[in-house]
């Protein structure tokens, strides 16, 4: 029956340089299943793309004609052979996005290749040594934001332990019709450009009413201290995106047909440039079965938040014969994207209001003593002059004036602490990078997070997936302990938009992170800012440890909370030249990115 579905009535996804659609035929509203099958074999050309978004129009940059491309759908232990021709003025790049595969197929330029000139063309042939759902998209300039960007689907060698009846993608992505090189320079010259939702002086008088007068005039006076908006959740917003699902804005409302009963696969994918979305199907609970195309267990959910660059397949069985939306709300609640799936063409259901927007919370500063056991601390006699909010430097804070309680912090063994099993104990880290105007604060006693849904979800009446609930569904081959460990900080200062790890961006770096080839060792990132970062290694996928041993979930790109120390482990077991950033693109472009050496010639 599934196998039917699939190929049923659509045909193949060309890849052929003439196909020019508005969309690609697996992004179509109104559809009933994917497509059957991609080649392995073909063209692929990066040229200019008309776009109708908003009832406006532009020319983006697409692939073959289309924003997203075309559904890359492959078997494992297929050998993929594509050329990809640049039809632009500028040079381009396609990286597959988690794929195993030699770092000179990886798509980076300047760091393991040269980029395709315009007018030239790049052949990438590898062996597909994987299955699940991915994405690729360019690594040049701001061609990500532009358009270049498509699904990937690679189907098991062997049975598929996922049932279902019929499946979609859900490509997410976010929209500007701005020069993204002038929106980076808005971002420069102040910070919150494209943040409207700012706190306003009734909010100020409804906190005074709750918390005291005093504490929230300390409370304000903090967060100007720290050169800091409570509302900076994100920095880029509805102001100038509009939010997409399969290339298509919450009017056009992209439609999946399906039979009440069915068992319907999506296959979710944030191929933004910079949003995280909260998705939620209200009326369908969804059970995760993968992530960042690795098998998990089961977990059932009424929410997701997806972090830039992750992938999350779920499972939902609609029983009614009625139509559901899929609500892909943007983190800082300013906008979304929205779909239906429903039994017929041309339903619709309700479309559910933005939720009031969140704000940064004291524990994002890593400043929430309750996990410590402090109980009711009253953060309104926190001497909050006499902390050094560039350095975040807790000695210099006033704990005489802060109500601990009966806690006695010399009787605090915190080496004692499993941090990996423990969720929420904070644990005291070296600040052993460099400091200056890139660097506005650093935490103290960053915080294991692993076990909350992430930024604004603390408080919603219902299910919400944390990474402590992914378990992989198959043991991770190397059992050996690290040899050695790596801790990384976040750093940057929103004020002034510089983002970098160690206090160092990526044009000021003096050379890679060095990996022995096979080698295993432990990764450390501190998140010193006060924003969640998606955080994305090309070539090997990452352990992270949440305290599921040998079932410790792969992935691909993981999310760092604010005030967040989140550990993963790796093998070093793919040689060369990879990318390592956030992918939030333009923190990259900022400077948070980094490359790692993988070296042959040193065996561990």
């Amino acid at each position: 029956r599934r196998e039917f579905l699939r190929t049923g009535a659509l045909g193949l996804t060309t890849l052929g340089a003439g196909m020019f659609l508005p969309r690609p035929t697996w992004a179509m509203s109104d559809i009933a299943g994917l497509d059957s099958a991609s080649a392995a074999a073909g063209d692929l050309r990066i040229g200019a793309a008309p776009v109708t978004i908003d009832g406006r129009k532009a020319t983006a940059t697409g692939i073959n004609g289309t924003v997203p491309g075309p559904l890359l759908r492959w078997r494992e232990g297929d050998l993929v052979d594509l050329t990809v021709h640049n039809a632009l003025d500028d040079a381009s790049s396609i990286h597959w996005h988690g794929l195993l595969l030699p770092s000179n197929m990886d798509g980076v330029p300047g760091l393991s290749f040269a980029g395709i000139e315009p007018g030239g063309s790049y052949r990438y042939r590898f062996p597909i040594r994987q299955n699940g759902t991915y994405w690729y998209h360019s690594h040049s300039g701001f061609q990500e934001q532009t358009g270049v960007y498509g699904p990937i689907i690679i189907d098991p060698e062997g049975e598929d332990p996922v049932a279902y009846d019929r499946e979609f993608v859900l490509l997410l992505s976010d929209w500007t019709f701005e020069d993204p090189n002038r929106l980076l320079n808005n971002l420069k010259v102040r910070d919150d450009y494209y943040n409207y939702n700012r706190r306003t002086v009734s909010e100020f008088f409804r906190d005074a009413g709750r918390d005291g007068f005093s504490a929230t005039t300390a409370d304000r006076r903090m967060w100007g201290a720290m050169r800091m908006k409570a509302s900076d959740i994100a920095d880029i917003t509805a102001a100038t995106y509009t939010y997409l699902l399969n290339g298509m804005d919450p009017n056009q409302n992209w439609t999946g047909i399906f039979e009440p009963g069915e068992r319907v696969r999506l296959r979710i994918i944030n191929g933004s440039a910079q949003t995280f979305f909260n998705l939620r199907i209200p009326g369908l609970e969804m059970t995760v079965v993968q992530s960042d195309g690795q098998n998990v267990e089961p977990v059932t959910v009424d929410e997701i938040q997806i972090g830039v660059a992750e992938t999350y397949d779920v499972v939902v069985q609609p029983q009614e014969d009625t139509a559901y939306t899929v609500f892909a709300e943007t983190m800082g609640r300013s906008g979304f994207a929205r779909g239906t799936l429903a039994p017929r063409a041309g339903m619709v259901a309700e479309v559910p209001e933005l939720r009031p927007a969140p704000r940064v919370t004291m524990r994002d500063m890593g400043m929430d003593h309750g996990s410590m056991g402090h109980g009711g601390m009253d953060h309104g006699q926190m001497d909050h002059g006499q902390v050094n909010h560039d350095r975040m430097d807790h000695s210099t804070m006033n704990h005489g004036q802060m109500n601990h309680g009966s806690m006695d912090h010399g009787q605090t063994d915190h080496g004692s602490v499993n941090h990996g099993e423990m969720a929420g104990d904070p644990v005291a880290v070296e600040h052993n990078h460099r400091r200056g105007p890139g660097v506005a604060n650093i935490v103290a006693r960053p915080l294991n997070r692993l076990d909350e849904p992430g930024q604004g979800l603390a408080n919603v009446p219902h299910r919400v997936l944390r990474y402590s609930q992914l378990r992989s569904l198959t043991a991770n081959t190397d059992t050996r302990k690290p040899g050695r460990t790596l801790e990384l900080h976040l750093t940057g200062n929103m004020e002034r938009y510089m983002w970098s790890f160690d206090g160092i961006k990526y044009s000021e770096v003096d050379g890679p992170i060095r990996f022995a080839y096979g080698e295993r060792l432990r990764m450390v990132l501190v998140n010193d800012t006060m924003m969640s970062h998606p955080i994305h290694l090309h070539g090997m996928f990452v352990e992270l440890v949440n305290g599921n041993g040998r079932n410790n979930p792969r992935k691909h790109t993981v999310v760092v909370k604010p005030a967040e120390r989140l550990e993963l482990d790796i093998t070093a077991d793919e040689p060369g030249h990879w990318a390592f950033h956030c992918h939030m693109l333009y923190h990259m472009k900022a400077g948070m990115m980094r490359s790692v050496l993988v070296e042959e010639d040193k065996v561990s």
